[in-house]
């Protein structure tokens, strides 16, 4: 969308371990990523260390950059820049106003949200909702799509929604927070307590009866796949219960959003395990105490990283029907389709580009 924009944000990727700096024009990079150690524990040197990083991008531009845009973790009043109590970033609690303070130091207006926001937002811009759009114009179809569910599949579960081009944030800078959704396996726990780097583990161990804190996500792939030692069918089910729960918290956001599905994030080079899951869920049914079935989404759900789902998907559907009492004819789309695929930018391209046109976005709105 801002393809040709010629305006510089300076963008971050920020974690409680790193920090990725960089600079976007005209949704490319102007420089190779400046990577810095975080500093959650002490506020000064944080501060310090986020200054110095945009510092660093900043002496490399040819031209000066026109706002600071990044994804940075919540509970946060994103809106007025204020970073509060997070548990990975202890300098932090009882609320810092990081985007002001960065404003004085810059010069420049400084724009903050949280990472599935940003993430969704650049899959819906430059990502995964324009390029289906394109394979349905390809494939001759005349149906389009213009909003996207993103999630992130990582240390935790991250979610953002795109609704017309427009990022929803909500009235207290809450939207598409999915992490506190009900766990189907849990009744009385967060869904992310299933959906995370923590369930994959903590299901392992669950399952052999061993110590897994020491294995990562990676090492339980590699035991589902058969190249590490370790319990194959405790790896594959983990992976599957993730699967699970995933696709009843996506099921209950798509009866709200109704749009594109977008998956990013280090998990999703697992998604051969757990996506049957997943899928399974968002086309499970439910039921009424008189016995009636009804589909569990009012859509039909579209693996589009399966060739055979793809085609199947950007085939033309509608039908043509005759005006009443004319001879005029007009299209109809009887076919409900939602799809899902994993994000071929990667997560942090994604939020990366999702920082860039929200900054940009901004700007405009208030010239």
């Amino acid at each position: 969308m801002y393809e040709t924009d010629p305006r510089t944000v300076l963008t971050l990727d920020a974690g409680g371990t790193n920090l990725i700096f960089s600079a976007i024009a005209g949704n490319r990079e102007l420089v190779q990523p400046v990577h810095f150690h975080s500093v959650p524990d002490n506020l000064d040197k944080m501060l310090n260390t986020l200054v110095a990083g945009f510092e660093t991008v900043q002496r490399q531009l040819a031209t000066p950059p026109v706002a600071i845009s990044f994804a940075f973790p919540g509970p946060a009043d994103y809106a007025h820049g204020i970073i509060g109590d997070l548990p990975n970033f202890p300098s932090f609690r009882g609320g810092v106003a990081l985007g002001p303070f960065l404003e004085r130091k810059f010069g420049i207006p400084v724009f903050i949200n949280n990472d599935g926001n940003l993430f969704a937002y650049g899959e819906a811009l430059s990502g995964a909702l324009p390029e289906i759009n394109v394979l349905l114009e390809k494939a001759g179809s005349t149906k389009r799509y213009r909003n996207l569910l993103g999630l992130t599949l990582g240390t935790g579960f991250g979610a953002g929604a795109v609704i017309d081009n427009r990022l929803l944030t909500g009235d207290n800078g809450c939207g598409g927070d999915v992490w506190v959704f009900r766990n189907k396996q849990y009744g009385d726990m967060i869904c992310e307590e299933s959906v995370s780097i923590r369930a994959i583990r903590r299901v392992y161990g669950e399952l052999t009866g061993s110590d897994a804190s020491s294995l990562t996500p990676l090492d339980i792939f590699e035991i589902a796949e058969g190249k590490r030692q370790g319990d194959r069918q405790a790896a594959c089910e983990s992976f599957r219960q993730f699967g699970e729960v995933a696709g009843d918290v996506i099921s209950q956001a798509l009866t709200i959003i109704d749009g594109v599905v977008v998956l990013g994030g280090g998990l999703t080079g697992a998604a051969k395990y757990f996506m049957p899951a997943l899928l399974k869920e968002m086309r499970s049914e439910i039921k009424t105490f008189a016995g009636d079935r009804f589909p569990r989404l009012q859509m039909q759900v579209f693996n589009l990283d399966s060739p055979e789902e793809r085609a199947d998907f950007v085939r033309e559907k509608a039908i043509s029907v005759t005006i009443p009492q004319s001879d005029v004819h007009t299209r109809y789309h009887h076919v409900r389709q939602t799809p899902v695929i994993c994000s071929k930018l990667g997560a942090s391209r994604a939020i990366a580009l999702g920082a860039y046109a929200y900054a940009i976005a901004k700007l405009d709105r208030h010239c």
